[in-house]
Parts: structure tokens; sequence; C-alpha cells
């Protein structure tokens, strides 16, 4: 930035690049403080030690409780080096087998992730939103904002098995329900996905979701398929036809460029779209309403018997766990 040609960049390329600064910036600031804070402490010990004033010591614990708690939290941080983490997300969540139980499921899910990132103070949008035949919710995709919000919920992507006494069933049996949840980096204006104009399909159509009367009234949202690889995106959120294109755009650019990492890393995966059937036998973890309250993450083992603490958004344990097997 203290070249002299910085400021005859393009608008982008200086956003991006003071964006980078100013988190290089603040985890180096965080670092200088926890060093200043352990040497405040120790000298506060030393004179507490030198007085034998118990004051001063319990001050002392206080301060290091504190300081160890920031030094975990830059711990954590220092685990999301990928060049993606530091991204926002895009999150969809897809029912699977199961029936209306499933699609329940799904807003049960929604609501997780939803209350996860309030706990972040990350901003989060619903872009797309097919509510179920009976309850719950058959597809929702949101946009989740903030720092590192993709290398926070990469651990996420995969199926989620819920097992429980159903509300929908009158016998009172117990279900196996299934969804898929799929994490994209949002792909920045740094990164050039070429995409030509006479390889997409763009359909206009009414929103099925919640919005107003005018946003259901009015032929707004936008539905856009890539031909190439048959991805399909769509946005219903805005009452402006430009602003859904243009937000389903950058989910479709944030798709071709998860499908050309993909192939880079040669991964042998598909999108969500082609993922493994979202059933039996391939889920990442287990969410236990009945007979017992449970949940066990079965990449990590990871378990935690407060299944309402999970469900209101207390994933953290989950996510650290992963991290630190990926590391």
């Amino acid at each position: 930035m203290a070249r002299a040609d910085f400021w005859q960049r393009s608008q982008d390329e200086i956003s991006r690049i003071t964006q980078e600064r100013a988190a290089y910036k603040e985890i180096i600031d965080q670092w200088q403080k926890l060093y200043r804070g352990a040497e405040d402490a120790g000298i506060l010990a030393r004179m507490a030690l030198e007085e034998d004033d118990e004051t001063a010591y319990k001050e002392v614990e206080k301060d290091v409780l504190g300081l160890e708690n920031e030094l975990k939290a830059l711990e954590f941080q220092s685990l999301l080096g990928q060049r993606d983490d530091k991204r926002n997300a895009i999150v969809a969540i897809n029912a699977g087998a199961g029936g209306t139980e499933a699609q329940d499921w799904v807003e049960m899910l929604l609501r997780m992730y939803l209350r996860w990132s309030e706990s972040r103070h990350m901003k989060t949008r619903i872009i797309d939103y097919v509510p179920g035949d009976e309850a719950g919710i058959k597809n929702v995709t949101l946009t989740v904002s903030g720092p590192f919000a993709y290398g926070y919920l990469k651990s996420e992507h995969g199926i989620h098995r819920m097992v429980r006494i159903s509300p929908f069933d009158a016998t009172g049996r117990r279900h196996t329900s299934f969804a898929s949840v799929s994490v994209l980096p949002e792909v920045d204006t740094d990164i050039d996905i070429k995409i030509d104009d006479k390889d997409l399909r763009i359909d206009a159509f009414r929103a099925s979701g919640p919005g107003g009367q005018h946003v259901n009234k009015t032929s707004s949202a936008i539905r856009i398929t890539h031909l190439p690889t048959g991805i399909v995106v769509q946005c219903q959120d805005e009452k402006s036809q430009h602003r859904n294109k243009e937000m389903a755009m950058k989910v479709l650019r944030s798709r071709l460029y998860d499908l050309e990492k993909q192939k880079l890393d040669k991964k042998k995966q598909e999108m969500h779209e082609n993922q493994k059937e979202i059933a039996w036998g391939s889920q990442i973890r287990s969410y236990v309403f009945n007979p017992y309250r449970m949940v066990k993450d079965h990449r990590t083992n990871q378990e935690v018997g407060n299944l309402e603490s999970v469900m209101d958004g207390n994933i953290d344990m989950f996510i650290d766990a992963y991290l630190r097997m990926k590391h």
C-alpha cells in the first residue's frame, strides 16, 4: 500500500488489499495486546508476592484467566489458514429421506445456523426458500457474512441425521430423517470466473417464500441454469428482478469456483445437486432426540449431551474438533 502507484489500481483491487491489510493488522494488534497483558500480569504477580497481597493475587488470577481465553480464541483462528477461510459463506440446506419430518429437520437446522451466526455477530440473508408441503422447508439457501464465515462453516458440509419421535406421526413411532448441508465460499471480485452469456438460461418466476405481497405477485424471482455444467441457482429475496439476478450470479460464480477448486484438488466429489444419496451411512453428524439425547460427530467422535444447547446454535465444539483434526 506504500507504493506510489497503489491508488491508481482498480477499486476492487484496492478494496481487496485494504481488507487483507486490516485482517493482518487485527491479528498483530491482538498478539501485542496479549503480550502486554502477560507482561503486566507478571509485574502485578511479583508485586503481590513481595507484599503478600491477597487482593492483588485474586486480581492477577482474574487477568490470567481472561488472557488464557483470548489466547485460545487466537489459537483457534490460526486453524483457519486456507485461502477461502476468510470469505463469506453460502449455505444450502436440502431435505432428504424422511418426508415432512425431513422438511421440519431443515427448518430446525436453519434456526441452528441463524442462532450460531447471531452469536458471532455475523449477518445472514435468506436468498432462496421453498416451503414444505405440510410443514418445514424443502430447501433453503442463505448467505452468512462475517470474518472467516466459510472457514468456520465448512465443517458443516455433509449429511445431518436426526432421530426422534415424530410429531407428525399419530402412532408415535421413532423416525430417522436426513438433510444435506452444502457450504461454499462466496467468491469475491479478486477471483476471475469467466461466465459466457450464451452458456446461461435465465428464467423469471414468482417467489414461493415469505416476502410480502409485492414479492409474491410479480415474477421477480430469478433462476439461472449454467448449461455446460447443469448447475442451477435461484434467488427470490429481493423485489427487484435485477437484484435477484445479481445475487444469483454471485452464487453461480461461487458454485463454478468450487467446481474448479475440486478439479484442481483432484477431488471426485460432485457438487451439491449431485451429492450421494441423503440417507443411511453417509451422515457426518447425528442428532438423537429419543430414546436418549445426544449429538455425535462421526468424523471426530465429538459428543455432546446437551442437545437443546446445540440446537440453539452452540456448535463451536464440533467446529473446533473438525478444524483441529484437519490441521
